[in-house]
């Protein structure tokens, strides 16, 4: 038999064939010219760019919005709010807590009990305030309304209850022990 043929080392226009193919496909195979612009972005490279920047976008708006309906729990040192005879049933008592810039309300219901909310609106942290005539929390803000046995919002834009704190009865005084978002 005769010599076998060596192969040769492929030729400069094989190797922009080849890479063309990988690269763009049998279109650029077939059509083997150097571009100035063939290093630019194709525009499949361009659709996954622009779907993973979608997705990145997505996942992060999704989670900055988790992040508002998870909220820590905030304990304050143990606070003297009013001795309880200073309130009397149906009386209200205004005070600040946990912080000094943080209002908040005591309320002595005609049932007995004392209540305690934060005096920032759920809506748009307006001050809310203990209507004598209604019995309710209002915020004069947008007409919002909370049950000032509950907190929850009775009226307006408001869609979640104020924050109740937690009060402790000691002797004939009352505390603020924490506050808790809902």
């Amino acid at each position: 038999m005769g010599a076998m043929m060596q192969k040769s080392p492929p030729t400069q226009v094989e190797q922009e064939f080849a890479r063309g193919r990988r690269r763009f496909g049998r279109w650029r195979a077939e059509f083997p010219y150097h571009w100035d612009a063939d290093e630019f972005v194709s525009r499949r490279e361009l659709l996954r760019l622009a779907v993973m920047t979608s997705g990145a976008l997505f996942a992060a708006t999704a989670g900055i919005a988790a992040l508002n309906y998870v909220k820590p729990l905030r304990t304050a040192s143990r606070q003297l709010i009013a001795p309880a005879p200073a309130v009397p049933p149906g009386g209200v008592h205004y005070f600040q807590y946990p912080t000094a810039e943080d209002s908040a309300i005591l309320l002595h219901l005609p049932d007995g009990r004392f209540v305690a909310y934060s005096g920032k609106c759920t809506h748009l942290s307006c001050a809310v305030y203990h209507d004598q005539q209604s019995g309710n929390l209002l915020c004069p803000c947008h007409d919002g309304a909370f049950d000032s046995r509950t907190g929850a919002p009775i009226a307006g834009p408001p869609q979640r209850p104020l924050p109740r704190i937690t009060l402790s009865q000691e002797g004939s005084n009352i505390y603020a022990v924490e506050e808790v978002p809902q």
